[in-house]
């Protein structure tokens, strides 16, 4: 029998999901084109106004935004709501320059925190769990969000917020953690930890509610046999409320998207064009219950897949893969295409932690590519001599995977530096 956190709405007919979807479409255009001037702007440039919305059919007709109308707008320019209506912002650090600010009412807490308890109880969660949130606190979304949803749901909460990691391991043994919330680096870091300090027959953790950063089936079942848990991925952005976007139900076979709040489109990133369900392509958010910040067909930049077959939890609402890369941060390297993802596939299945750094330069016109990659407890203990033997084979199990040789470099267990709980997975020092 599957847990829900508001049945009649995560089990709604796509009938009524699309009545929801339709009506509040209508009325948000209307609102934004009232209140934000940078969007109406846009939309005049498209020739469109709020009544040629009339409907879901008719999101197509509508302009993009992109994570530039985001800084060109700082700080007020997207905001919908009068300030004193606002409650709290949320950041994350931009790739470049300015930061990404978002807005909330009161309300828009109230609907987000609704969607992590909706996680939290898609992941087995009650009011007699014990809820440990080792996201980051403060202006990061995933510390508030599950703090929040987990209130909801009734569960104890301890926000820990992340590192510490002796704190973060005293609580979970001596308070009786039941469910984590955490980076998937993170977790991997924490499980390292336990294991360590022989730890492991204190903890009592049953399930993970793992985000904020790509990971991969390989790792999912490395932190599931370690720990004995369940780990649920959990999907979200700052510009469109924080985690809780879209999370996984026991089924584990991709994220349900919360439609009730949120329309998904799938395009092609280089026409636009909007996408039929199955085909893979970059996701597009139109938030459609937000009051402060309403992103109107966001890019996202993640490439995925969506799909409505049906579910054997009961949810009705459509589910997206795991992000398959992302149509910005893939690495072009001496002409080869090169996601992260396939350098931690190759990592994991030859047995090292998910761990490491790639490092992108150019030196003489010609991209160098390095990959910096932790060594467990055991590996380091090794001579010399089968480090640079081990170092020699994962270079030939990258190539057969890229299609390009890396310099590979072993180094010491916990070297490579962690921040809000994220591993910083690419330094690329080329200038283009």
């Amino acid at each position: 029998m599957s847990n829900y956190y508001q049945p009649e709405i995560e089990t709604a007919p796509y009938e009524q999901i699309r009545k929801w979807q339709d009506e509040r479409l209508v009325k948000q255009i209307k609102h934004v084109w009232d209140n934000v001037p940078y969007y109406r702007k846009k939309m005049e440039e498209k020739g469109v106004t709020p009544d040629d919305i009339k409907g879901v059919d008719d999101l197509k007709k509508l302009p993009f935004l992109v994570k530039d109308d985001l800084r060109e707008a700082y700080p007020y320019g997207l905001l919908a709501k009068p300030l004193n209506e606002c409650v709290r912002i949320q950041s994350t650090s931009g790739t470049t320059g300015k930061r990404v600010v978002a807005f909330y009412t009161q309300n828009d807490i109230d609907l987000w925190e609704d969607c992590c308890a909706r996680a939290i109880v898609a992941a087995g969660g009650t009011k007699d769990d014990v809820c440990h949130v080792s996201y980051g606190y403060g202006l990061f979304t995933g510390g508030p969000g599950l703090n929040g949803g987990s209130h909801k749901v009734g569960c104890l909460t301890l926000p820990m917020s992340s590192g510490n990691t002796d704190r973060q391991l005293q609580f979970m043994t001596d308070l009786g953690s039941t469910i984590i919330c955490c980076t998937p680096s993170y977790a991997a870091y924490l499980t390292e930890s336990i294991y360590e300090k022989g730890l492991r027959d204190q903890i009592k953790l049953k399930a993970g509610i793992f985000g904020a950063e790509a990971w991969s089936e390989n790792m999912r079942s490395d932190i599931e046999q370690k720990l004995g848990i369940k780990a649920f991925d959990i999907y979200g952005l700052t510009e469109i409320s924080g985690p809780g976007v879209s999370f996984e139900c026991e089924a584990q076979t991709g994220m349900h998207i919360n439609e009730d709040h949120f329309i998904a489109e799938i395009i092609d990133p280089d026409t636009g064009e909007v996408l039929p369900e199955g085909e893979k392509g970059e996701l597009v958010f139109t938030c459609i219950t937000k009051e402060a910040f309403p992103m109107i067909r966001y890019r996202t930049r993640d490439i995925c897949v969506l799909s409505r077959e049906k579910c054997p939890c009961g949810r009705t609402h459509v589910k997206m893969s795991k992000p398959m890369g992302r149509s910005d941060d893939m690495l072009i390297i001496r002409g080869v295409n090169v996601f992260p993802s396939q350098i931690e596939t190759v990592l994991l299945q030859q047995g090292y932690p998910a761990n490491y750094q790639i490092v992108v330069d150019r030196v003489n016109n010609t991209d160098t590519f390095e990959v910096l990659v932790e060594m467990t407890p055991e590996i380091f203990s090794d001579s010399l001599g089968k480090i640079t033997e081990m170092e020699k084979s994962l270079v030939s199990e990258l190539k057969a995977m890229l299609g390009i040789s890396a310099k590979v470099k072993l180094v010491a267990p916990k070297t490579i530096a962690r921040s809000e709980g994220k591993a910083v997975r690419v330094i690329d020092k080329r200038k283009i």
